[in-house]
């Protein structure tokens, strides 16, 4: 991959390697293990994704905030043996192109198939991510079928926000949709959504972009090619139970993913290619 001015290659002490983006338009750190981008801040504005403090970025687990990449399933699997949320986002993926211009940067990863294990994904595909930084943050996570047999699976960007007040967080563009909660439903969104208990909804038929309106102001979530996503906060119970995750964080985040989960699942015929995309920024 070759480098730009404006992007490096960085290593944390625990051996975990970053791509480092500090730019006139934004600063972001994408790590190539699970393709992760855990920091996005666009010039002259706040972050627009949240990270635990209780987060050690160690080899081999998933990062507890940014966007995590579950595929290609989402969720737990039925072989209860298998990683939850698939494995590619405790892969090491491998940096692939950097392009810069006066209006945006564009990081490009794929993860190298030869190192996964064919017991958990046996199909010969290829899998790439693009972020698209700018006063904005597109993802593009695009697969492609290389065997001679169709395959199908799920996925999600799981894009943790944050908020300074879940109490008073809100999220509109969610009303109409139906969605699925702790395996009952479905059932009709018919409001905006607030959050006063734990909350874990996966949506059908939603609109493709929401809004979370927060205490510090309203961040635009954008969807492509997806009909489905996942509105999630663990509140208090679940938090104390969760890794790398401290007991009163559930009051600081939110997560909003972009999804094709459900009836949404994706079906690839050989050679052809799906791309999920999420766009996310600051209303201004």
């Amino acid at each position: 991959m070759k480098l730009s001015p404006a992007v490096s290659i960085e290593r944390l002490a625990s051996g975990l390697e970053y791509i480092n983006v500090e730019s006139d338009l934004c600063s972001a750190k994408i790590f190539l293990q699970g393709a992760h981008i855990s920091e996005f801040i666009p010039k002259g504005n706040k972050p627009l994704l949240w990270v635990s403090s209780d987060e050690t970025f160690e080899q081999g687990t998933s990062i507890r905030g940014g966007i995590p990449v579950c595929w290609p399933w989402f969720g737990n699997h039925e072989n209860s043996e298998f990683p939850a949320h698939g494995f590619a986002r405790t892969s090491v993926w491998q940096a692939d192109e950097v392009h810069e211009s006066n209006n945006e940067i564009s990081v490009s990863l794929k993860l190298p198939m030869r190192q996964v294990d064919t017991t958990l994904w046996p199909h010969q595909s290829s899998l790439k991510i693009e972020f698209v930084l700018s006063n904005t943050l597109t993802v593009h996570l695009t697969t492609t079928n290389l065997s001679a047999q169709a395959f199908s699976y799920t996925q999600a960007l799981h894009s943790y926000f944050p908020t300074s007040a879940i109490s008073d967080t809100q999220v509109e563009g969610l009303q109409g949709a139906q969605f699925i909660e702790f395996n009952e439903g479905p059932f009709k969104q018919n409001d905006v959504v607030t959050f006063a208990r734990e909350t874990d909804q996966v949506y059908t038929h939603a609109a493709p972009e929401q809004l979370i309106h927060t205490p510090e102001g309203i961040i635009k979530v954008g969807r492509e090619n997806s009909t489905s996503c996942v509105l999630w906060n663990p509140w208090i119970d679940k938090a104390q139970r969760l890794s790398h995750f401290a007991d009163d964080e559930y009051q600081y985040m939110v997560c909003l993913e972009a999804a094709n989960v459900l009836s949404d699942t994706v079906t690839l015929e050989p050679k052809q290619s799906h791309t999920l995309t999420t766009t996310i920024s600051w209303c201004k």
